[in-house]
């Protein structure tokens, strides 16, 4: 397979309510450098990069004294719109990637696809109302917010799990490892889009 060009996006985002910039190697070796201002969640991206092998510059200057909110839906739709980027026309990928997280007590399934469609299925337990500064409701809409602005079919689906912060971060884990496998290069493609239709 000839040599493929670096899949690397860098985007920004600039409100009222947030300052984002966020920079991705879909081909990196995960590393990364998160500053969101909330501790948990620079967790989870630290996860999503490592465990990926993604490379991750994320700096937000949001308005946390309202709340999280905007800061992670924020940086979900930066992230989305740098995977769609990143990945481009979707040549020779495999699309499709899916993975069972276990995690202690919690076991979660992530399953994606790189369609061209936006549509998030979300399917976790959270019992309570935060994980540090983290809001645990934030987690359904940094995902719906990735999903839609990457434009890919999105599932997460919990089979155990008491502890929230294992339920969330095997969740932010198997994105990362499902994400990992759908855009890996398929030999067997020769440069094809995997599609009937011949493009997504």
């Amino acid at each position: 397979m000839a040599e493929k060009a670096a899949r690397i996006a860098k985007c920004t985002r600039r409100t009222n309510e947030t300052d984002i910039t966020l920079e991705l190697n879909i081909d990196g070796k995960g590393q990364s450098k998160i500053d969101t201002g909330i501790g948990f969640f620079d967790h989870m991206l630290t996860s999503f990069a490592k465990h990926g092998f993604f490379d991750l510059n994320v700096t937000v200057k949001g308005d946390l004294y309202v709340d999280c909110h905007h800061t992670i839906e924020d940086v979900g739709i930066v992230l989305g719109k740098a995977i769609k980027e990143a990945v481009g026309e979707k040549k020779a990928i495999k699309r499709f990637g899916n993975f069972f997280l276990p995690m202690d007590e919690t076991l979660v399934m992530c399953a994606i696809d790189l369609s061209g469609r936006p549509y998030l299925v979300y399917d976790l337990n959270l019992t309570t109302e935060r994980v540090g500064y983290f809001d645990t409701q934030m987690v359904k809409e940094f995902f719906y917010a990735v999903s839609y602005a990457a434009e890919m079919n999105l599932n997460l689906k919990q089979f155990s799990g008491e502890n929230d912060h294992h339920i969330i971060e095997a969740a932010f884990k198997a994105f990362a490892k499902a994400l990992d496998e759908a855009t890996t290069y398929d030999r067997r493609l020769n440069g094809r889009v995997l599609s009937t239709k011949g493009t997504l």
